[in-house]
Protein backbone atom coordinates (compact mmCIF):
# COMPACT_ATOMS: atom_id res chain seq x y z
CA UNK A 1 0.00 0.00 0.00
CA UNK A 2 3.29 2.53 0.97
CA UNK A 3 4.41 1.67 -2.34
CA UNK A 4 1.23 2.16 -4.08
CA UNK A 5 1.39 5.88 -2.72
CA UNK A 6 4.89 6.90 -3.23
CA UNK A 7 4.49 5.98 -6.73
CA UNK A 8 1.33 7.64 -7.17
CA UNK A 9 3.13 10.86 -5.27
CA UNK A 10 6.22 10.44 -7.93
CA UNK A 11 3.66 10.37 -11.08
CA UNK A 12 2.17 13.46 -9.11
CA UNK A 13 5.33 15.30 -9.00
CA UNK A 14 6.60 14.37 -12.86
CA UNK A 15 3.09 15.95 -13.76
CA UNK A 16 3.19 18.49 -12.12
CA UNK A 17 6.94 19.51 -13.52
CA UNK A 18 5.72 19.10 -16.80
CA UNK A 19 3.03 21.44 -16.59
CA UNK A 20 4.54 23.87 -14.96
CA UNK A 21 6.99 23.48 -18.20
CA UNK A 22 4.50 24.49 -20.49
CA UNK A 23 4.87 27.94 -21.81
CA UNK A 24 1.25 29.10 -21.39
CA UNK A 25 1.73 27.86 -17.69
CA UNK A 26 5.14 29.89 -17.23
CA UNK A 27 3.00 32.67 -18.64
CA UNK A 28 0.20 32.57 -16.29
CA UNK A 29 2.40 31.98 -12.63
CA UNK A 30 4.20 35.90 -13.65
CA UNK A 31 0.78 36.89 -14.47
CA UNK A 32 -0.15 35.61 -10.69
CA UNK A 33 3.25 36.70 -9.58
CA UNK A 34 2.93 40.18 -10.66
CA UNK A 35 -1.30 40.65 -10.24
CA UNK A 36 -1.86 38.59 -6.76
CA UNK A 37 0.52 41.36 -4.78
CA UNK A 38 -1.38 43.93 -5.74
CA UNK A 39 -5.12 42.33 -5.56
CA UNK A 40 -4.24 41.78 -1.69
CA UNK A 41 -3.06 45.30 -1.55
CA UNK A 42 -6.32 46.23 -3.20
CA UNK A 43 -7.84 44.49 -0.19
CA UNK A 44 -6.40 46.13 2.66
CA UNK A 45 -6.83 50.05 0.97
CA UNK A 46 -8.24 52.24 2.90
CA UNK A 47 -10.85 54.11 0.12
CA UNK A 48 -12.92 56.71 0.64
CA UNK A 49 -16.69 56.31 1.63
CA UNK A 50 -19.74 58.17 2.54
CA UNK A 51 -20.94 59.74 5.90
CA UNK A 52 -23.74 61.80 4.26
CA UNK A 53 -25.93 61.63 1.68
CA UNK A 54 -29.44 62.99 1.13
CA UNK A 55 -32.37 63.73 -1.50
CA UNK A 56 -34.00 67.44 -1.41
CA UNK A 57 -37.20 68.57 -3.48
CA UNK A 58 -35.85 72.09 -4.35
CA UNK A 59 -38.79 73.93 -6.12
CA UNK A 60 -39.79 72.01 -9.32
CA UNK A 61 -36.59 69.16 -8.70
CA UNK A 62 -34.34 67.09 -6.85
CA UNK A 63 -31.20 67.28 -5.86
CA UNK A 64 -28.17 65.54 -4.15
CA UNK A 65 -26.13 66.55 -1.33
CA UNK A 66 -23.67 64.06 -0.14
CA UNK A 67 -20.30 64.48 1.91
CA UNK A 68 -17.28 61.95 1.29
CA UNK A 69 -14.48 61.41 4.00
CA UNK A 70 -10.93 60.96 3.18
CA UNK A 71 -7.77 62.08 3.93
CA UNK A 72 -5.45 64.18 0.79
CA UNK A 73 -3.36 61.04 -1.49
CA UNK A 74 0.46 62.87 -1.97
CA UNK A 75 0.49 60.47 -5.18
CA UNK A 76 -2.73 62.35 -6.51
CA UNK A 77 -1.39 66.25 -5.53
CA UNK A 78 2.36 64.57 -7.89
CA UNK A 79 -0.02 63.31 -10.29
CA UNK A 80 -2.23 66.96 -10.75
CA UNK A 81 1.00 69.04 -9.97
CA UNK A 82 2.65 67.42 -12.95
CA UNK A 83 0.49 68.81 -15.24
CA UNK A 84 -2.28 66.42 -15.42
CA UNK A 85 -5.87 67.19 -15.23
CA UNK A 86 -7.20 64.28 -13.23
CA UNK A 87 -10.85 63.49 -14.12
CA UNK A 88 -13.31 62.10 -11.57
CA UNK A 89 -17.29 61.22 -11.55
CA UNK A 90 -20.02 60.66 -9.40
CA UNK A 91 -22.81 58.47 -10.54
CA UNK A 92 -26.22 58.39 -9.57
CA UNK A 93 -29.17 55.97 -9.52
CA UNK A 94 -33.07 56.11 -8.71
CA UNK A 95 -34.68 53.03 -8.67
CA UNK A 96 -38.03 51.91 -8.12
CA UNK A 97 -39.03 48.69 -6.26
CA UNK A 98 -40.85 46.19 -7.96
CA UNK A 99 -42.02 42.56 -6.59
CA UNK A 100 -42.84 41.39 -9.53
CA UNK A 101 -39.72 41.90 -11.35
CA UNK A 102 -36.32 43.74 -11.36
CA UNK A 103 -36.59 47.02 -9.93
CA UNK A 104 -37.14 49.34 -12.25
CA UNK A 105 -34.93 52.84 -12.88
CA UNK A 106 -36.19 56.07 -12.69
CA UNK A 107 -32.92 57.83 -13.21
CA UNK A 108 -29.21 57.90 -14.20
CA UNK A 109 -27.00 60.69 -13.76
CA UNK A 110 -23.45 61.67 -14.16
CA UNK A 111 -21.37 63.98 -13.06
CA UNK A 112 -17.79 64.90 -14.17
CA UNK A 113 -15.17 66.69 -12.52
CA UNK A 114 -11.64 67.36 -13.16
CA UNK A 115 -8.69 68.55 -10.64
CA UNK A 116 -6.07 70.72 -12.14
CA UNK A 117 -3.31 72.94 -11.10
CA UNK A 118 -2.12 76.04 -12.95
CA UNK A 119 1.74 76.80 -12.53
CA UNK A 120 1.71 80.55 -13.44
CA UNK A 121 -0.84 81.75 -10.56
CA UNK A 122 -0.23 78.51 -8.17
CA UNK A 123 -3.73 77.47 -8.08
CA UNK A 124 -5.52 74.27 -8.00
CA UNK A 125 -8.62 74.28 -10.01
CA UNK A 126 -11.75 72.24 -9.77
CA UNK A 127 -13.99 72.12 -12.57
CA UNK A 128 -18.03 70.38 -12.43
CA UNK A 129 -19.40 70.50 -15.47
CA UNK A 130 -18.82 74.23 -16.68
CA UNK A 131 -18.10 75.26 -13.29
CA UNK A 132 -14.91 76.72 -12.28
CA UNK A 133 -13.56 77.09 -9.11
CA UNK A 134 -9.74 77.78 -7.49
CA UNK A 135 -8.21 76.95 -4.30
CA UNK A 136 -4.67 78.06 -3.13
CA UNK A 137 -4.02 74.66 -1.60
CA UNK A 138 -4.31 70.99 -2.77
CA UNK A 139 -6.14 70.10 0.73
CA UNK A 140 -8.75 72.49 0.10
CA UNK A 141 -9.62 71.75 -3.32
CA UNK A 142 -9.55 67.96 -2.14
CA UNK A 143 -11.62 68.79 0.40
CA UNK A 144 -14.26 70.68 -2.30
CA UNK A 145 -13.93 67.53 -4.80
CA UNK A 146 -15.43 65.22 -1.64
CA UNK A 147 -18.60 67.39 -1.14
CA UNK A 148 -21.49 67.73 -3.63
CA UNK A 149 -24.15 70.14 -3.17
CA UNK A 150 -27.00 70.75 -5.11
CA UNK A 151 -26.69 68.48 -7.90
CA UNK A 152 -30.18 68.59 -9.46
CA UNK A 153 -30.94 64.02 -10.41
CA UNK A 154 -34.88 64.43 -11.17
CA UNK A 155 -37.65 66.70 -11.85
CA UNK A 156 -40.30 66.67 -9.37
CA UNK A 157 -43.32 65.38 -12.04
CA UNK A 158 -40.74 62.33 -12.26
CA UNK A 159 -41.51 60.88 -9.01
CA UNK A 160 -45.13 60.26 -7.38
CA UNK A 161 -45.51 61.44 -4.12
CA UNK A 162 -45.78 59.22 -1.54
CA UNK A 163 -43.83 56.31 -3.23
CA UNK A 164 -40.48 54.41 -1.91
CA UNK A 165 -37.60 54.76 -4.54
CA UNK A 166 -33.81 53.39 -3.88
CA UNK A 167 -31.17 55.77 -4.60
CA UNK A 168 -27.60 54.87 -4.74
CA UNK A 169 -24.37 57.19 -5.46
CA UNK A 170 -20.73 56.72 -6.19
CA UNK A 171 -18.25 58.84 -6.93
CA UNK A 172 -14.32 57.55 -8.12
CA UNK A 173 -11.49 58.41 -10.22
CA UNK A 174 -12.42 57.75 -14.03
CA UNK A 175 -9.52 56.09 -15.08
CA UNK A 176 -10.26 55.67 -18.60
CA UNK A 177 -9.96 59.00 -19.02
CA UNK A 178 -6.41 59.55 -17.89
CA UNK A 179 -3.64 59.25 -20.24
CA UNK A 180 -2.20 55.42 -21.31
CA UNK A 181 1.02 55.69 -18.84
CA UNK A 182 -0.72 57.28 -15.73
CA UNK A 183 -3.70 54.21 -16.49
CA UNK A 184 -0.97 51.94 -15.92
CA UNK A 185 0.11 53.78 -12.75
CA UNK A 186 -3.19 53.75 -11.24
CA UNK A 187 -3.50 50.50 -10.86
CA UNK A 188 -3.45 48.58 -7.64
CA UNK A 189 -1.99 52.30 -6.38
CA UNK A 190 -3.13 53.26 -2.36
CA UNK A 191 -2.62 56.55 -3.15
CA UNK A 192 -5.14 56.61 -6.63
CA UNK A 193 -7.63 55.03 -4.42
CA UNK A 194 -9.91 57.97 -4.66
CA UNK A 195 -12.98 56.10 -4.71
CA UNK A 196 -16.19 55.07 -2.85
CA UNK A 197 -18.31 52.03 -2.72
CA UNK A 198 -22.21 51.95 -3.59
CA UNK A 199 -23.88 54.49 -1.18
CA UNK A 200 -27.33 52.90 -1.19
CA UNK A 201 -30.42 54.32 1.05
CA UNK A 202 -34.66 54.64 0.53
CA UNK A 203 -36.08 57.46 -0.41
CA UNK A 204 -39.59 58.96 -0.07
CA UNK A 205 -40.63 61.69 -2.36
CA UNK A 206 -42.92 64.11 -0.66
CA UNK A 207 -45.79 66.01 -2.05
CA UNK A 208 -45.29 68.62 -5.37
Amino acid sequence: MTASILRCSKSLARSTVLLLGHPLLRLLACVLALWLPAALHADSRGGLSFHYTEIVAVEDHYVVNAAISGAPRARLEELVQAGVSVPFVAEFVLSRPRWYWFDEVIVERVMDMRLSYHALTRQYRLTVGGLHRSFPSFEQAFAALLSIRNWAVADAEQLAAGQSFNAALRFRLDMSQLPKPFQVAALGSRDLDVSTNWARWTFLAGPR
